[in-house]
């Protein structure tokens, strides 16, 4: 031991450590921060951009038809440009307006969907897991069988007979289908973890079952639970946006997947008029991104030997 060694630490040195400590934290994974930074990105886009931008231009269709984004066409020949710095669509609406309402839509369709369903798959994982029996029997065969029928197919039939729908009939009708999977994962975490010597000890010393489920064993299923949400975010808003582009979401609230449809429907794509639906389509791929990214996280953050390798 050197005379070094029984030096202590300088307040600046407490600072420092303090600061390398805190970005040690495993919950500070760049693709978790990443993929979440682009996630709030969309999310403070339809908040601070309603206070910054005209959002009436989505509705009164009284611009210049089809102009081009800014940096895209002659400005002596298109005068009208620098007011819509995205262009207009062919029914002359603002796309910046449209994207500023329909992106966050998108992505709240996804959230809401995805927050319900797994709301329902922890409540029947938990049980079908822990009680076991018939009500083990009777979920697991459920959660099998929705699985065999295909969404898109009873969600084309829903919506063809009820018409137009809202954002939250939408969501709801999409969680319908994505808590199949967060049922079958918790069912079986539930299942390993009956049998660890922790869980049987809280039931030895007489823990409610409450306690056992939300004490015990509902800490250690946060990062599968986590990882599972955004799974169902992606395939609710995969099954969303298929929707709209087959003309069958909200007919009259702008989304993301319904500015594609009406893009393809006016022939955008032989005429073309990319902005139209590639400013809506690369928005589509930020928010997948920002999924993927914190999905990859999540798994650094859950699986030590990833975080070694990262």
């Amino acid at each position: 031991m050197t005379s070094q060694d029984n030096i202590p630490p300088t307040r600046a040195e407490r600072k420092q450590a303090k600061r390398l400590k805190r970005f040690d934290n495993p919950w500070m994974n760049p693709k978790l921060l990443w993929g979440a930074g682009l996630l709030l990105g969309i999310i403070a886009l339809g908040i601070f951009g309603r206070l910054v931008w005209n959002l009436d231009l989505v509705f009164t269709g009284s611009s210049p038809l089809k102009l081009p984004p800014l940096g895209f066409e002659n400005l002596r020949r298109q005068p009208g440009v620098l007011d819509h710095p995205l262009g207009t669509d062919g029914g002359g609406r603002d796309l910046l307006a449209l994207i500023i309402i329909g992106a966050p839509n998108t992505l709240f369709v996804g959230l809401l969907a995805s927050l319900i369903g797994m709301s329902i798959g922890i409540f029947l994982g938990f049980s079908a897991g822990f009680l076991g029996g018939r009500i083990d029997d009777v979920i697991r065969v459920g959660a099998d069988v929705m699985i065999t029928i295909p969404p898109l197919l009873i969600l084309v039939v829903f919506q063809s007979a009820f018409g137009d729908v809202t954002l939250t009939m939408m969501a709801l009708l999409i969680a319908g289908f994505v808590w199949q999977s967060p049922t079958r994962l918790i069912r079986a975490q539930v299942l390993s973890m009956k049998q660890s010597g922790y869980v049987q000890m809280a039931q030895l010393s007489g823990a409610s079952t409450g306690h056992i489920m939300f004490r015990e064993m509902m800490p250690n299923l946060v990062p599968y639970l986590f990882g599972s949400f955004i799974a169902s975010v992606t395939t609710s808003i995969v099954t969303a946006v298929g929707l709209e582009v087959l003309g069958l979401g909200p007919q009259r609230i702008p989304t993301l997947g319904r500015t594609i449809y009406e893009a393809i429907n006016a022939g955008a794509l032989i005429q073309n008029l990319w902005w139209w639906w590639g400013i809506p389509t690369l928005l589509l791929a930020v928010i997948f991104i920002g999924l993927l990214l914190i999905n990859l996280g999540l798994d650094e953050v859950s699986n030590p030997r990833l975080r070694k390798l990262s």
